[in-house]
């Protein structure tokens, strides 16, 4: 393996960060483009991406400033048809640093996530624990590469009893007493999955700041099957999670993120962009306002406000896919909250040499 000298890596460095803000706009601009190229996705899935990044990459384990992170997400979508959908996640992690590890840290998180759809209440229960190695690559902190596993139990299905069918039909009115002439072996399934990912942060200048995340998810390639065969499994799905924001006024940052999915034939897109507008820099007090897009299918219009290490935030997603004959236009509403704890340091008291008394 080539080792640069540090002087030509900090040049090179310097010279892709200068490239990406002179092609910032242009980037932003494809990323719009590409939007509106036809997407779907398969698994679960917030409009705000960013309220749960443990679903996006283990990398993101422990990748913040405190010892402990809660959080909590809900999502309530197409209450206005018979197929409504309902999530709600929840995550907690924390950071720490071993004494064997001279500046590195170590990051832990468990993750649950709960979706439920339709009459029949399909739905999915994940439970995964997490792990991340978070390398310092600069003594300022300015420079952060993580690299995460996580591991899990999965449950997906069905309530059978709230489902009807014709032969429970006996000519006049539906009678559930009439057996339905179906036979299901099982109508839960229950299984193992693992995701890799890794996430690299850099701050130039303490004015830009660059993340840029990826997971490697359902690494197991599980079989989701009623029917007792290998035919139907969940497929690998890749995560790319790109982020950047920079002060634009004294009191206004901008910030720009992008999500894209891929998962089997189906891919999702999702740019977003925020305005940042801060009563209190030093205390982090500031509320947020943006527009995301999710190629053909909705707008969504976010809000957030932070205060210290409490971020929170609310979203709307106005359907516009062929779909909206059916919902007037109404999509989702999703709300979040996390919370960072910071633990204050214990007293140590300092070594004092007692005089000697003769």
């Amino acid at each position: 393996m080539i080792r640069w000298p540090r002087k030509t890596r900090n040049i090179l460095l310097y010279l892709f960060i200068v490239l990406i803000l002179k092609l910032k706009d242009y980037i932003l601009l494809g990323f719009l483009t590409a939007a509106a190229c036809r997407s779907y996705s398969q698994d679960i899935h917030f409009s705000q991406f960013n309220a749960s990044l443990l679903n996006l990459s283990p990398g993101y384990t422990g990748m913040f400033s405190g010892d402990y992170r809660v959080g909590a997400v809900y999502r309530s979508q197409w209450q206005s048809v018979p197929v409504s959908y309902s999530t709600f996640g929840l995550n907690g992690e924390r950071r720490f640093k071993p004494k064997w590890l001279e500046k590195d840290v170590i990051g832990v998180g468990l993750m649950l996530n709960n979706d439920r759809a339709g009459d029949a209440r399909y739905g999915t229960t994940q439970l995964y624990l997490s792990g991340s190695y978070i390398y310092l690559g600069k003594p300022d902190s300015s420079l952060i590469i993580t690299l995460g596993v996580n591991a899990g139990w999965c449950r997906v299905g069905f309530d059978y009893n709230k489902m009807t069918f014709d032969n429970q039909f006996d000519g006049y009115v539906y009678n559930k007493t009439i057996s339905s002439g179906e036979q299901f072996g099982w109508t839960n399934l229950n299984f193992f999955d693992m995701s890799l990912g890794s996430v690299i942060q850099y701050i130039h200048s303490d004015q830009h700041r660059f993340s840029y995340g990826v997971g490697f998810q359902h690494l197991t390639s599980p079989i989701i099957s009623y029917q007792d065969n290998d035919l139907s499994r969940l497929d690998f799905k890749l995560t790319n999670c790109f982020s950047y924001s920079t002060p634009i006024k004294e009191k206004t940052d901008i910030i720009a993120e992008a999500l894209y999915t891929r998962q089997g034939k189906n891919y999702e897109l999702i740019p977003h962009m925020s305005l940042k507008y801060y009563f209190d820099r030093e205390d982090n007090k500031a509320i947020l306002g943006g527009l995301c897009l999710r190629a053909r299918d909705a707008v969504v219009v976010r809000f957030g406000y932070t205060n210290k290490t409490l971020q929170s935030g609310i979203s709307y997603d106005i359907n516009v896919s062929r779909f909206n004959k059916a919902t007037n236009l109404r999509g989702g509403v999703e709300i979040f909250v996390n919370y960072i704890i910071r633990l204050k340091p214990g007293f140590v008291a300092r070594k004092r040499f007692c005089p000697v008394f003769m």
